[in-house]
């Protein structure tokens, strides 16, 4: 390692010693649904393989584990499951194991060490968060180096860097500061009070002030820290971050908030376009696409993947791409993020009260309401308790309407079949809904 980097790591040391992260209270525990979501074992494998996995007995890394807040959300979204935490900081690791220990999560470790010296743990992980980490690292393809050492596999990776198309202002903000003297000392509680000095002296319409300046940085050091004076923060475009990707032997899988990178969407009308621009759209691969996205729409503070080892995915054939037979084989699972009691007892209540059941309540994971109509929702109550055969759901539909309410005739299997699949692939499209089938 350079002296230059070597000096690098030290100031970051120094700055989260001096102020670990995240500062959430040590007794709060994670009960956001969409965290836990992302955060879990199974969303990943699953959009990778088509495939639903216990993660029980697995053995998950925190890789910048700060103090621990993130590693409980993947204990609490991967029940079973080994948690392995590393941080350079070692004043965040001690409050990572206080933080961990206060919550009775047992099987669990951690270890103050730089990321690039993670395979002296000997260790081999089913998956890796690694969040916040990569954009501070002097040589951040060394740290994806050392994590595809000791990734198994068949594991899958989740990391990010932030994004130089939406982040630009911040960057420039940090230089502006470290130009003048400031993020030189181990400790940042006189050079946060130096930013708001300055800040509140420049006039409004300035540039870095109007567009950067924020009035939770009045009072919250910690935001302050990580947006205007943060140690080693950079950013890089989509290529470059497949460039890495590639250079560290990982494979690309997708963007883990992949609905909201649909890059057609950003247009009103795809037929009203002129035809070279469809046809120059056409032509782009789905990484060129994603990066279309990101220079039409920079609304990404992060640019999010989950990737893993080439070649590992499981072949499958696309839900959308099933016949009859695929879908009577099938095996329907509800992502376990949405059971729990909360939805339990608001799913019998809608059914009981024949009123629609907005599913999006218990897990937002589009930019809409999602609701469904009681008579179907309640074709999803058995998914609470095991995961079920799809012939059995299309016999739980006939039984709920053994009619057809226009003609009372007996409702005709095929028709049930069929409404019980256009729930169940709305449902999986969405990421409700798991589908296995073993045609």
């Amino acid at each position: 390692m350079s002296i230059q980097a070597s000096d690098l790591l030290e100031k970051l040391r120094q700055q989260f010693d001096n102020t670990p992260y995240p500062r959430i209270p040590l007794e709060s525990f994670p009960t956001d649904p969409n965290r836990l979501y992302i955060h879990s074992l199974v969303t990943a494998y699953y959009h990778r393989n088509r495939k639903v996995i216990s993660p029980k007995n697995r053995v998950i890394l925190d890789a910048g584990c700060g103090t621990g807040y993130k590693s409980l959300e993947l204990a609490a979204a991967n029940p079973g499951a080994k948690i392995v935490g590393i941080d350079l900081s070692e004043e965040s690791v001690k409050l990572a194991r206080q933080r961990l220990k206060f919550h009775k999560v047992e099987n669990v470790e951690f270890h103050a060490m730089p990321l690039e010296e993670l395979p002296s743990l000997g260790i081999e992980f089913d998956y890796i968060n690694n969040d916040e980490v990569l954009y501070l690292l002097p040589d951040p393809i060394a740290g994806l180096k050392a994590m595809q050492a000791v990734l198994k596999p068949d594991g899958i990776l989740r990391t990010n860097f932030h994004s130089s198309l939406q982040r630009d202002v911040y960057l420039r903000s940090q230089k502006f500061f470290k130009l003048v003297g400031l993020m030189e000392g181990a400790s940042c509680e006189s050079d946060v009070e130096l930013v708001r000095q300055t800040m509140g002296n420049l006039k409004d319409h300035v540039f870095i002030k109007s567009t950067t300046w924020r009035a939770i940085f009045e009072t919250d050091d910690e935001r302050l820290l990580v947006n205007h004076l943060l140690q080693g923060d950079r950013g890089w475009t989509l290529p470059e971050f497949f460039k890495a990707l590639r250079e560290a032997g990982l494979e690309f899988i997708n963007m883990s908030d992949w609905r909201t990178w649909d890059l057609l969407s950003l247009f009103r009308d795809i037929d009203e376009l002129p035809i070279t621009i469809i046809m120059g759209l056409a032509d782009k691969s789905y990484e060129e696409q994603l990066h279309l996205f990101e220079l039409l729409h920079p609304i990404h503070r992060l640019l999010d993947v989950w990737c893993g080892h080439p070649s590992a995915a499981h072949n499958y054939t696309p839900v959308s791409e099933w016949t009859d037979q695929h879908w009577r084989k099938s095996l329907v699972h509800l992502h376990p993020q949405l059971i729990t009691d909360a939805f339990k007892q608001d799913l019998i209540a809608c059914v009981t009260e024949l009123k629609m059941f907005e599913i999006s309540q218990h897990l937002n994971l589009t930019d809409r309401p999602i609701t469904i109509d009681s008579l179907l929702a309640a074709c999803l109550l058995p998914l609470l308790n095991a995961p079920q055969r799809m012939p059995d759901l299309v016999e739980r539909w006939q039984q709920l309407r053994p009619l057809n309410p226009i003609t009372l005739e007996t409702t005709d299997q095929k028709d049930s079949f069929e409404m019980v699949k256009q729930l169940l692939l709305q449902l999986e499209t969405l990421g409700y809904i798991l589908l296995e089938c073993s045609a």
